[in-house]
């Protein structure tokens, strides 16, 4: 698709955080028909996006492979190696230049764009850690930076980092750095809402509910009546099919449906669907207000938190781990014994949706607050829920043209934008723009390269992988193997 091609039509996949991206930046640009397809109303109430945070660092810049990078949990991310802007370098690997690029692209936005500059508070962070290896991490992160950052070492600074009032922990083993500037969080759902109804406001038409909802991608065996242009190359994609037996067709259709695009098409095990926990308790409208414009405080072993909700008062905890999975086993063969062990060979992950966490999940948040809030740390919870982004191994996006006869083509009609890795809602603003350069043939080669469609890295894929994540007991965890959930809401 090219820019003399804007009255063509596009279907995007999934109404979350990114799929927004792209509908905005579309409609931006001229593209007159575009349509956005959702299970839910936007935005979803299992989509990670939909939320009360996320932290934002405008950062340093990135050199080397892009491999690590401390999560913050739902998507909350923070990348141990960022960018200044217009920082790319002739120099950096692949991977290296397209992460500048694409945090450049973000930063500007976030600190421009009129849709998404009024979702940033820049309140700045405190970074700590408890164990000598995740402070070298730490350490290695602000390498070359110091000057940016502040050393707190003691219980004495972490509670002067804040209002009196505020920190009242111990904060035994805490080492770490705080950041006044250039770094904070950004109201996740608000710049969702804001991308969204600015896209419709320009055209873009989102349909939901079982209309919304595909369930299926139809790829042309044969000519078929009823296409849109020309019809599609053998293998193309001719249309999706949608909950209630909708058929929707589009020149050209984006899946950007994060972690549950595994179950719509084989992507060769390039995602792990990953799902990490949060909880929520309520404030009086006292608390609330001493704990406005808090700098984020993030223990990349415990845990973090950002000011409460300016609507209902609601501060939002996570405790920090390398994530859960919901693996998926390898049926056994037709001809194995009865009787036979089942295969214990991964092939994917399942996410599901459920507005609880597990029992662990709930001891580590109230453990981390027993070390930074003790006086909230028997508080009820007023909300809790598990929420899913999808890991690649390297962690970059894979943004690629399906293949078609086993090349990425434009002919296949299906253009995947998908992998956020913890990375997605940092991105947001910087993805619709990034898609638009693939959809028109813009993008340069080091991006396409970084981003391309990449199965041979997931061969012999090790699901239990933390990438450079830490926290909990330091594993990857199953969602099988969890003792039991919280019970909020129920009598």
């Amino acid at each position: 698709m090219s820019t003399t091609n804007k009255k063509k039509s596009v279907l995007i996949i999934g109404g979350g955080t990114w799929g927004c991206s792209i509908a905005l930046e579309l409609a931006r640009n001229g593209y007159s028909d575009v349509t956005v397809l959702d299970g839910e109303d936007i935005p979803s109430s299992i989509a990670a996006g939909n939320d009360l945070n996320k932290i934002m660092e405008e950062g340093k810049r990135f050199h080397a492979i892009f491999v690590v990078s401390v999560r913050g949990a739902c998507g909350l991310s923070r990348d141990t190696n960022d960018i200044n802007l217009g920082s790319q370098s002739e120099d950096d690997t692949d991977a290296a230049y397209a992460w500048n690029r694409l945090h450049d692209l973000c930063t500007t936005a976030w600190l421009n764009d009129p849709i998404y500059k009024p979702h940033y508070h820049r309140t700045g962070y405190v970074m700590a850690a408890s164990s000598d290896a995740a402070y070298e991490a730490l350490l290695g992160d602000i390498r070359g930076h110091e000057d940016e950052y502040q050393k707190v070492e003691s219980a004495e600074q972490f509670r002067k980092a804040m209002p009196e009032g505020v920190l009242t922990g111990d904060f035994v083993g805490w080492r770490g750095f705080a950041k006044p500037s250039g770094a904070g969080w950004v109201f996740a759902r608000g710049a969702i809402i804001s991308a969204k109804d600015e896209a419709e406001e320009l055209g873009v038409r989102f349909i939901t509910g079982q209309q919304g909802l595909v369930t299926e991608l139809l790829f042309s065996d044969e000519t078929k009546p009823g296409e849109i242009g020309s019809a599609p190359k053998q293998g193309a994609l001719r249309g999706v099919k949608a909950a209630d037996g909708t058929i929707h067709r589009a020149h050209m259709t984006i899946l950007a449906n994060g972690a549950n695009a595994d179950e719509l098409i084989d992507l060769k095990y390039q995602l792990r669907p990953t799902a990490w926990t949060l909880a929520q308790i309520r404030m009086t409208s006292e608390e609330a207000e001493l704990y406005k414009d808090l700098p984020v405080l993030f223990n990349i072993e415990k845990g973090f938190f950002m000011e409460p909700s300016a609507e209902t008062h609601e501060l939002k905890i996570c405790d920090e781990h390398p994530g859960y999975i919901n693996p998926i086993y390898e049926e056994r063969s037709e001809d194995s014994s009865p009787g036979q062990p089942k295969s214990e060979r991964i092939i994917g992950s399942k996410p599901f949706a459920r507005q609880q966490v597990p029992l662990e999940s709930e001891e580590r948040v109230r453990a981390f607050l027993m070390e930074t809030m003790p006086h909230l740390a028997a508080r009820p919870f007023s909300f809790a829920r598990i929420c899913w982004d999808a890991d690649t191994v390297d962690r970059m996006p894979l943004i690629d043209w399906y293949r078609l006869n086993g090349n990425a083509s434009t002919e296949s009609r299906l253009l995947l934008a998908i992998g956020g890795s913890g990375h997605c809602f940092k991105t947001m603003p910087a993805m619709g723009q990034v898609v638009l350069e693939f959809l028109e043939g813009k993008v340069d080669d080091r991006t396409r390269r970084a981003f391309r469609w990449r199965p041979e890295t997931a061969v012999n894929r090790n699901w239990w992988d933390v990438q450079g994540r830490w926290g909990a007991q330091g594993e990857v965890m199953d969602f099988n193997d969890v003792r039991g959930w919280t019970r909020i809401g129920e009598s």
